[in-house]
């Protein structure tokens, strides 16, 4: 196992998912972690993250400095490489030429992380400050025009700092320095895989719930999906699990996922129609944070209505994933910053009597992807386009009323349909359509229309961590388009969102 000490880097994840990429598996722990605790784990290694603050700062975020009288391997990546030098006697400070983007990387030393790595190499910085004095045992093993420790490393004590980051694909033999540090100087092994994790999961799962009984939320998308198929070779028939129809589902989307449900997944399932409660409570909001606990709330209420009905159930289960935990909370009291709270870990209230179990928490949905793949679920399962769990709700900007849900539900159907004709479908993360909340002017028919405007939203990603706008062809674009004017009453304009994630995120709201 890999210890990553977050100090609030944008790119933290992006470590994780490399050195999982590599078939080892890690974690991701705040820097106010005790030192006993680290101990305990006994990591093979400790990665240093990078992140936004400056090491002379008097609040900046700090590590218990007994992590170097451990005798673990330490690699510190920008800001982590400047704790680990502050921490141990040397100088960081304000650099007289900030460096941000690409950078031209001088090797002088091709041993360590620069193993099999020519001399010169392209990396990415992105830092204000620099180390000005190392700290005794420490060297120089690389550097850029403008950064003259740009990595270093103490031998005898396995310490290694990069100024730079390698873990983004603009450091294109980034990968390889990280592999080098897990395999050649931690001694890590290829064991973390999808089949060793259902192992440990089945076993986790079997001894936390032992004789009691799970309820588990089950929507049809491959995160709950996959959850379901985990916890039932766990538990078996003990696992309940409940099909709550909200209402804010796409076009006939209930009685299609009753149907591959039950045709695919060999598990108890209730399903239960509860469109009314849900629009009752929402009506007359619009602001996006109430709506997702309104969600969340009502659909608490049914469960635990649910939850009466079967005896000894202690348990609910969901099929959160690392970037909903990341994104509505900073990431396990670490210094990332809160984006929006996610329906699984935002919106349930205070007082759920239930407690929770979250298999999938740790892992990314490519990841789960690969679990469901070693658990056998059904390819239409897995590749499923993820859809949040307050459904259309927040795709419907401003008031959800029964009639804007309509005109979306039936715009959004075309918008599916096409793109699984073209052979987008899989190519891309996510595709919807959005409800605007203004009108615009139109023509239709020699006559003046003053009616809905619809957005398209079409992105590319592997994680949902960052994501690219899809550079969908103009034909297909306009196809929609055509469409959905022409046959959805109370659209007269359609436009498409070219924004990318960070800064925009994926939904809208």
């Amino acid at each position: 196992m890999i210890q990553i000490i977050d100090f609030g880097s944008q790119f933290n994840q992006l470590i994780a998912r490399r050195v999982r990429e590599c078939q080892v598996y890690c974690r991701i722990d705040p820097p106010n972690i005790d030192i006993e605790d680290i101990k305990s784990l006994n990591p093979k290694g400790i990665i240093l993250s990078g992140g936004p603050s400056s090491i002379y700062e008097e609040n900046s975020p700090k590590v218990d400095k007994a992590i170097f009288d451990l005798g673990i391997p330490i690699l510190g990546i920008c800001y982590g490489m400047q704790f680990m030098v502050d921490a141990l006697g040397g100088t960081v400070k304000k650099s007289e030429k900030r460096e941000y983007g690409f950078a031209e990387l001088e090797i002088k030393n091709q041993e360590g992380l620069f193993k099999g790595i020519d001399k010169k190499t392209q990396c990415w910085m992105s830092h204000g400050d620099s180390t000005e004095k190392l700290p005794q045992g420490f060297e120089i093993t690389a550097s850029t025009e403008n950064t003259k420790i740009a990595a270093t490393v103490n031998k005898n004590k396995k310490f290694y700092g990069l100024q730079f980051h390698p873990e983004v694909e603009h450091t294109p033999k980034g990968k390889k320095m990280l592999e080098n540090f897990l395999f050649d100087v931690c001694g890590s092994k290829h064991t973390w895989t999808m089949k060793s994790f259902a192992k440990d999961a089945i076993a986790e799962i079997k001894e936390t719930v032992k004789d009691k009984k799970v309820i588990l939320g089950l929507s049809g998308g491959v995160d709950s999906s996959v959850t379901a198929l985990l916890i039932h070779k766990a538990i078996g028939k003990n696992l309940t699990c409940i099909f709550v129809d909200n209402g804010l589902l796409r076009k006939d989307e209930g009685t299609t996922l009753k149907k591959i449900l039950k045709q695919h997944l060999d598990i108890n399932i209730r399903f239960i129609g509860a469109k009314g409660k849900f629009l009752k409570a929402l009506s007359k909001v619009d602001d996006p944070e109430k709506k997702r606990k309104i969600i969340g709330k009502v659909f608490m209420d049914v469960f635990e209505a649910e939850a009466k009905k079967i005896k000894d159930a202690d348990f609910l289960a969901q099929g959160t994933l690392y970037p909903d935990i990341i994104e509505s909370q900073s990431t396990f009291g670490g210094p990332s910053a809160v984006i929006k709270s996610h329906h699984n870990v935002g919106g349930l209230p205070e007082n759920m009597k239930l407690k929770l179990i979250e298999p999938l928490k740790y892992l990314f949905k490519d990841e789960v992807r690969l679990l469901g793949k070693a658990l056998g679920l059904e390819e239409e399962l897995i590749w499923r386009q993820p859809f949040p769990g307050p459904g259309l709700a927040i795709r419907i900007i401003g008031e959800v009323t029964d009639k804007r849900l309509s005109i979306l539900k039936e715009a959004d159907a075309i918008v599916l349909e096409e793109i699984k004709k073209s052979g987008y479908y899989r190519k891309l993360w996510q595709s919807f359509a959005v409800l605007l909340p203004i009108k615009s002017v139109g023509i239709m028919g020699d006559k003046r229309t003053y009616e809905n405007i619809l957005a398209l939203r079409a992105v590319t990603s592997k994680d949902a961590m960052t994501a690219d706008w899809a550079k969908l062809p103009h034909d297909l674009l306009g196809k929609i388009s055509n469409r959905i004017i022409n046959e959805v009453e109370g659209v007269n304009r359609v436009v498409y969102d070219i924004s990318s994630k960070p800064p925009s995120t994926i939904e809208w709201e």
